[in-house]
């Protein structure tokens, strides 16, 4: 019999292939730059943004590096699942802090390999390879917000 859960209403209808690669974009600015996850994302299908508080600016070599990363762990077909945890039951590393006020008891974890896991409600592609190839198309630094802005897009 099959476990039946309420989660949130979901209000958006987002394209997988960005949406997930925006899981992986998040997990590698943490990686290279140990920053937090973005704080203002808006990603669709034709072209993305995401934007992050940094320490530092990241010069062209970081820029490429991020690129090169994003396209190997497309590469690489990490599978993308998802759990089912209560929210007084969330593993370590899962903040609740950025979740809504008035989220769910049970909330969806989304994994993508041992790469990342954050919860989340969106629809994602099944496995990375499934996303295309990430093209940077750009980013801003903002030195007095200490913002960097990435924008991509998914072909």
């Amino acid at each position: 019999m099959a476990e039946e859960y309420y989660l949130n209403e979901h209000n958006k209808e987002e394209f997988p292939p960005a949406h997930t690669a925006e899981h992986l974009l998040n997990q590698t600015m943490i990686q290279m730059f140990g920053c937090e996850r973005s704080y203002n994302a808006h990603v669709e299908r034709k072209k993305s943004k995401m934007s992050f508080h940094l320490d530092r600016k990241p010069g062209r070599k970081d820029e490429q590096e991020i690129e090169r990363r994003m396209n190997q762990l497309i590469a690489d077909d990490l599978p993308v699942t998802f759990e089912f945890v209560t929210r007084d039951n969330l593993p370590e590393g899962i903040s609740q802090e950025r979740l809504p006020a008035d989220v769910s008891d049970t909330i969806r974890l989304v994994r993508i390999g041992d790469y990342d896991v954050c919860p989340c409600i969106g629809k994602h592609v099944r496995s990375t390879s499934q996303i295309g190839r990430f093209e940077l198309l750009g980013t801003n630094w903002d030195e007095r917000e200490r913002s960097f802005r990435v924008r991509f897009k998914i072909v």
